[in-house]
């Protein structure tokens, strides 16, 4: 499982702009995508809402990857 990290430029961002920022998904559509098929959770819980808004201190876990946002 790789993890890497990623640096909030302000108080949060949204799911789907994270996964596509973060390399995951190939674009924000394909990033809503995913998390509509149920395959991306944050801090170890499925999140099915797309524009869940991602914080400072979360993790993200997608297709074998995990993002830990600074």
């Amino acid at each position: 499982m790789e993890t890497t990290t990623f640096e909030l430029q302000g108080e949060f961002i949204e799911l789907c702009n994270l996964l596509k920022l973060a390399g995951i998904a190939n674009s924000g559509g394909q990033g809503k995508v995913m998390v509509s098929d149920g395959i991306v959770q944050v801090d170890g819980n499925i999140e099915t809402r797309r524009t869940a808004k991602i914080r400072s201190g979360q993790v993200v876990e997608c297709l074998g990857q995990t993002v830990k946002v600074l």
